[in-house]
């Protein structure tokens, strides 16, 4: 049974950020878990708000309207995202950080794109764009740093080619949404690249309006345009906004989970040789590593609308609420053992994707691609093994969505 809840809480403090292994969140999640799982928090900005670090107060916050998603108004734990918050239509598109009805607007125009039946029927495209990867390491042998060579260049292709961006612009538009989710880039740097990765989609989608094709931006604006006026059809800004989003998520949370979820693997001799002798467990094995590792490391924003009560804790109207995915899925209240690798865990409610009308829209499309990327990986590469393992790897402790930055691998040839 958890500790009373203090009455009153103590001062505010920075959000935790210092591991002691890199597939485990900061150890100082359990305790105030244990003991003040509504934590005062206090932001770089100067103001104070809370973070939530059980799973039932996490998934009872992200499903509950009596807090906004508006990021304009909200304090961050750490370097603030970059936002123009005098600049309305910068914001044009961004279904993550709207409230309903727009929000609602946003996501009914995407939600049939993204079903299971969908994402499935890409299965033999992913498997392809897999297969080719996996070819050119085998050419060049080992060793060879699996970010650049499988995990980066896999997910980026396929959100690509679903909608309809072209791929030979990957360099630049990874570099600029690298720019974006680095902690240590100032707000300068962080704008200048959230403008130029906006301005390249505002003239993709201006270039789809006069040679549409058969990709999902150009299938968003034709939809749209085919409705009456009084639906609210959306605007090349918005349909810019949209892109810019699935581009940016569809390609920098599925790659590190593929090069952290490898790192952590192969860490975990066991569960790899468990993996390796029960392929038919893939889809328990991809549920385990979103939970375990829960990439999204800083958590979730919210702003409370009006004063609420949450574990005895008093929160009022305008204060930022951090609900910490990392610290709800490794919670033992909801969790048997959750410090434990378990590829064959059964399925549990994680909140890797978020949970309540903001869960990630792509959710289906990662799973897919994790299920046939990691299982293609060991069959191809039995002998796959750190090219060093005396040699630290980089984590991405500097980035919102943690993973490595390099993992140099090797096998026999």
């Amino acid at each position: 049974m958890s500790a009373p809840i203090p009455a009153s809480p103590p001062a505010a403090a920075p959000l935790p950020r210092s591991r002691s292994c890199p597939f485990d969140p900061p150890p100082e999640y359990g305790r105030l878990r244990e003991h003040d799982p509504v934590s005062a928090l206090a932001f770089p900005d100067g103001k104070t708000g809370w973070l939530l670090t059980r799973h039932e107060d996490v998934r009872a916050v992200l499903a509950d309207d009596r807090f906004s998603s508006d990021r304009t108004i909200a304090s961050f734990p750490v370097r603030g995202l970059p936002i123009r918050r005098e600049d309305p239509d910068s914001r044009a598109g961004q279904l993550i950080s709207t409230d309903p009805p727009e929000h609602t607007r946003y996501r009914r125009m995407l939600t049939g794109y993204f079903t299971v039946r969908r994402m499935r029927a890409l299965a033999p495209r992913i498997e392809q764009i897999v297969a080719d990867h996996l070819d050119a390491m085998e050419r060049t042998g080992p060793p060879v740093d699996l970010v650049p060579a499988f995990a980066k260049p896999v997910p980026s292709l396929v959100i690509c080619e679903l909608l309809g961006v072209p791929y030979e612009d990957h360099a630049d538009f990874q570099r600029w949404t690298s720019t974006v989710l680095s902690v240590g880039v100032d707000r300068d740097a962080s704008l200048a690249a959230l403008d130029a990765l906006t301005d390249y989609l505002i003239q993709l989608v201006a270039d789809k309006r006069r040679h549409p094709d058969d990709a999902l931006l150009s299938t968003l604006m034709a939809k749209s345009a085919d409705q009456d006026e009084s639906a609210n059809p959306l605007t090349d800004r918005e349909v810019a906004g949209i892109g810019r989003l699935l581009l940016a998520a569809g390609h920098e949370t599925t790659a590190n989970m593929l090069a952290l979820g490898t790192y952590t693997l192969l860490s975990h001799p066991a569960q790899l040789r468990a993996l390796r002798e029960q392929p038919e467990v893939i889809d328990r094995a991809v549920e385990e590593l979103l939970r375990y590792l829960t990439i999204v490391q800083f958590g979730t924003v919210r702003v409370a609308r009006e004063d609420v009560v949450i574990a005895g804790r008093h929160i009022r109207a305008g204060q930022t609420v951090v609900a910490s995915l990392p610290a709800a899925n490794r919670d033992p209240g909801h969790f048997p053992h959750p410090d434990e690798l378990d590829l064959t865990r059964a399925p549990s409610q994680h909140v890797a994707f978020g949970h309540g009308i903001h869960q990630c829209l792509g959710q289906q499309l990662a799973r897919v691609e994790m299920q046939i990327a990691f299982p293609a990986l060991l069959r191809r590469f039995p002998t796959l093994r750190l090219a060093d393992p005396r040699t630290r790897v980089p984590m991405r402790d500097d980035m919102f969505i943690y993973g490595v930055h390099a993992l140099p691998l090797a096998w026999d040839v």
